[in-house]
């Protein structure tokens, strides 16, 4: 985890309230208009993305609202090959957004072309994958000069060779394969919903699409207990940065209707002061 006592570009102010947000995708309490919130543009989709945060003394609470044209609360859909006989990948992805937390105990790049290795928090909340279910996916974030399984390749800014690694916390998802071997329909899920377990389900988060924005809700107790997870403490600054996509170290795909999706980074460095 990283604190420091300077301030940066952008400072997220987390400002106490008595009374805690319903965490709806509505983010309708009268504390939402109150608090002061900063602006910062995404890096890969080029949109503003605006962030809250308030604390009720043992839980921290972000609000997040940036624009999309459409809604999307379908994934990895499979379509059935009529001539082959079989489900083939289909191009639906949902709507994604990401925070990405500082575990070091030093500043550092946490972009995909960075210089140095760091550990990640990564709190990932999916319109079709965990929204169901009032989450986001908590997992982690490996950026290294080793490799290691499943890790991808990465070339960073200065050409040299990194690996990041993608992992779940401990407990389950919100979701899992489905098994499909014979026709049930055209287009189908291949994905079924579950109540997330463990450490995976530490990060509450609820978002709601109208008029052209989304509005997500996110919520997690200050210190999780968890070693997976990042601590926030009070009286210290954290360093973070935020993705509308994915961040999965995938070229955009101009297939699928969500042709960044997997392709996000981070963009400008931000950090969260609880005071």
């Amino acid at each position: 985890m990283f604190s420091t006592n300077s301030v940066a570009e952008q400072t997220l102010h987390v400002s106490p309230v008595e009374q805690a947000p319903v965490i709806d995708g509505k983010a309708d309490e009268i504390e939402w208009s109150t608090v002061p919130a900063i602006t910062t543009i995404d890096r890969i989709a080029n949109i503003p993305i605006q962030l809250q945060a308030v604390t009720s003394g043992i839980t921290l609470f972000i609000k997040v609202r940036f624009p999309d044209e459409t809604e999307n609360r379908a994934h990895k859909n499979l379509v059935w090959d009529h001539d082959l006989e079989m489900y083939r990948a289909g191009p639906k992805r949902e709507d994604f957004f990401v925070f990405k937390w500082n575990m070091n105990p030093h500043a550092t790049d946490l972009s995909l072309s960075g210089e140095q290795s760091y550990k990640a928090d990564i709190w990932y909340w999916k319109a079709f994958r965990t929204d169901h279910a009032g989450y986001a996916d908590d997992k982690f974030h490996i950026y290294s000069e080793t490799p290691s399984t499943r890790s991808k390749r990465l070339i960073n800014k200065n050409g040299k060779s990194y690996y990041l690694a993608r992992r779940g916390d401990a407990g389950s998802a919100a979701y899992r394969g489905r098994q499909l071997t014979e026709y049930t329909d055209d287009d189908v899920y291949s994905l079924e919903h579950q109540l997330p377990s463990g450490s995976r389900s530490d990060v509450r988060a609820k978002g709601q699409w109208s008029d052209g924005y989304w509005t997500i809700e996110f919520a997690r107790a200050l210190n999780t207990g968890n070693p997976d997870d990042v601590v926030i403490s009070k009286g210290t600054v954290l360093q973070f940065g935020v993705s509308r996509y994915e961040i999965a170290g995938r070229k955009p795909d101009p297939s699928l209707e969500q042709p960044l999706a997997g392709s996000g980074d981070i963009g400008e460095t931000l950090f969260l002061n609880l005071k």
